[in-house]
């Protein structure tokens, strides 16, 4: 099979695998409500930790980090063997974590892609990772804002791998995957600066699952 066509399936079955949401997936093990019908509405482990369920938000965390990661940990690991391309790993990143922001499943309207990116970040690299998930959780714990972490996080990632890396293929990667985070935080960075935005933390009460409510019962 030529080296293109394989880059080509790799990328699609990266994108499909980063249009599974663990969000959706944990509030149907742990019977919650759907997570777009509460909070944020956004599919993502901040927004499920408002149904109040920790265990819930953490293995969506975990799930959403660990298929960026294995994404681009396969697409590093056989690429080489198969003759392929080296800009096929940064290509298959993006296309994991694309597939999270723009899942095919949930007509193309998913998460915000933190955790997703810092699996992805990891797999890269496990300096750059840890560096960048070091500047989330300083600016998280210090200042109790998700969003507020995300954006200064994404911001310095792309800095991070300058420094690992200079002029390479790879820091493009990076700083695409990083504007792209802001962009979507930006909605959050408005209210962040018209102090609406809420902290970690904070829960918003969430529906009750469609099964478990109960229609009114109607007497005569």
């Amino acid at each position: 099979m030529p080296p293109s066509l394989l880059t080509l399936l790799g990328v699609l079955a990266a994108y499909l695998l980063g249009s599974v949401s663990f969000a959706l997936v944990a509030s149907r093990l742990f019977g919650l409500a759907d997570p777009r019908s509460y909070g944020s509405k956004n599919p993502g482990a901040t927004n499920v930790l408002r149904s109040g369920h920790k265990g819930a938000a953490l293995f969506t965390l975990l799930g959403d980090a660990a298929k960026g990661w294995l994404a681009v940990f396969l697409a590093a690991r056989y690429a080489p063997a198969y003759g392929l391309p080296d800009y096929s790993v940064g290509l298959v990143a993006l296309a994991v974590f694309f597939g999270h922001l723009y899942p095919v499943f949930l007509k193309f309207k998913g998460g915000k892609g933190v955790a997703t990116a810092a699996g992805v970040l990891l797999a890269i690299n496990l300096w750059l990772g840890l560096a960048t998930l070091g500047t989330w959780l300083f600016v998280a714990l210090t200042m109790r804002y998700s969003s507020l972490a995300a954006l200064v996080a994404a911001t310095a990632a792309p800095v991070f791998a300058l420094l690992a890396w200079g002029k390479d293929g790879m820091v493009l990667t990076v700083a695409v995957i990083s504007m792209a985070l802001i962009g979507k935080h930006w909605q959050n960075l408005q209210r962040l600066m018209a102090g609406s935005e809420p902290k970690l933390g904070s829960k918003k009460p969430a529906p009750a699952p469609a099964s478990a409510r109960k229609s009114p019962v109607k007497h005569r």
